[in-house]
């Protein structure tokens, strides 16, 4: 995958994109419509598109006006704008000759794409995920504060653990949207995820939805998933769905190669603007965040990045030292690696202005060792791949802490 991010005009100010273009053959184009108050960068979204471009698909997806990346005022905003916007990602796409043939939608992104599709004849294919019958389901996210709303002109509301402010105009719009409306009219084929258990998004609207459209129609259940899909192997269904669905339809190249072979790239994105959260896809099969601590202005939700090089380091370790006493048949039962880093000026250096990583590991090994196996074992440990990498700007340090480990000598 190569994402490329650009920026395009939108309903009302300027917005963020990204492009995950397909390693090789390009087969086709797609658009992907985020949740209610999300953004591009939230894992899903990121896994999906990734997934979707081995299969030969170029997914573009965007933030909403005043969400993510994407300038403008939230507050502005509503459901027909996020319509418009969508639109005019589609004609940003169309400006450079990449005329997309399948909308995606998640959530309420869904219900925008099904809106677009009754008015756009040239798209062949559209997708919802967990997506809303009607946009009015969001007054229920917003029931305690409709009397203030009604009555103030406006509210700040908590969503997503982020305060966002909700005018009177937003849910006036919502209360004009008629979905079903446009379900009836489109042409393209329809593809309705969703999980029986989405308290979010009930699986009521799906079954409208379905009702409604024509054929060719599909349903899938998400069986347990939950509706933001955070489980990797939840959104990883959902794209290998989609892939195999959409080949119906359009014209996709088969993978010539697994998803899974190699390391595959790692891919950091910041899960918001205004925090340090760090979204990290590795070889688009594994996830996890990280973050900064509290005192240092992040969120503290995942490990530090210097945390992150120690774990690489440590996990190496271990697994250098198992590999290496499977194959001499060395009788270890556990090995653990504790790694701590400081910056330390380099002793060498008289005037001790450059610095150095220093990394302190300590070693525990338990199991029936003989002072020579265990000698071994932590030699071993300084053959780490990871460790050749980093020494070639670190020192690394290497100690056994698990000499009150040893066995009684017979």
């Amino acid at each position: 995958m190569r994402p490329v991010d650009f920026a395009f005009q939108g309903s009302k100010s300027t917005l963020s994109g990204r492009i995950s273009h397909p390693d090789s053959q390009l087969s086709a184009v797609a658009v992907f419509a985020h949740c209610f108050t999300c953004s591009k960068e939230i894992p899903a979204v990121k896994r999906i598109t990734s997934r979707l471009s081995h299969h030969g698909i170029a997914v573009m997806s965007f933030d909403f006006t005043g969400l993510g990346h994407s300038h403008g005022n939230f507050a502005d905003t509503n459901f027909s704008t996020n319509v418009l916007d969508l639109k005019l990602a589609i004609e940003h796409l169309k400006s450079i000759g990449m005329a997309p043939t399948l909308l995606i939608g998640h959530s309420l992104g869904g219900a925008a794409v099904l809106q677009v599709a009754s008015e756009l004849f040239e798209i062949q294919a559209v997708v919802t995920i967990g997506a809303p019958s009607n946009p009015k389901h969001l007054e229920k996210l917003l029931a305690g504060h409709i009397a203030e709303i009604a009555g103030e002109g406006e509210a700040k509301v908590s969503l997503a653990n982020r305060e966002f402010v909700i005018k009177e105009q937003f849910l006036k719009d919502i209360q004009d949207s008629e979905i079903l409306t446009c379900v009836r009219k489109m042409k393209a084929a329809l593809l309705i995820l969703h999980a029986p258990l989405d308290n979010t998004v009930g699986i009521e609207n799906a079954e409208e939805i379905f009702r409604a459209a024509q054929h060719p129609k599909s349903f899938v259940s998400l069986d347990d998933a939950d509706h933001l899909l955070k489980k990797v192997r939840d959104s990883e269904y959902v794209a290998d769905i989609i892939s195999s669905w959409s080949s119906r339809y359009l014209n996709l190249r088969t993978p010539k190669t697994s998803p899974n072979s190699g390391d595959g790239p790692v891919l950091v994105s910041e899960v918001a603007a205004d925090k340090f959260q760090q979204d990290i896809l590795f070889g688009q099969k594994h996830t996890l965040l990280a973050d900064y601590p509290t005192d240092f202005g992040g969120l503290d939700t995942g490990p530090t990045p210097y945390q992150l090089i120690a774990a690489a380091l440590g996990a190496c370790t271990s697994i250098t030292i198992r590999i290496y006493a499977k194959r001499n048949k060395i009788p270890l039962v556990c090995v653990s690696v504790e790694v701590t880093q400081d910056k330390r000026h380099a002793e060498v250096d008289p005037e001790g202005i450059p610095t150095y990583s220093h990394f302190l590991r300590k070693i525990r090994l338990t199991g029936p060792l003989t002072s020579e196996q265990r000698e071994s074992l932590i030699a071993i440990a300084n053959k780490c791949p990871i460790q050749g990498t980093l020494e070639a700007i670190s020192q690394i340090e290497t100690i056994d802490v698990s000499l009150e480990a040893r066995p009684p000598m017979s």
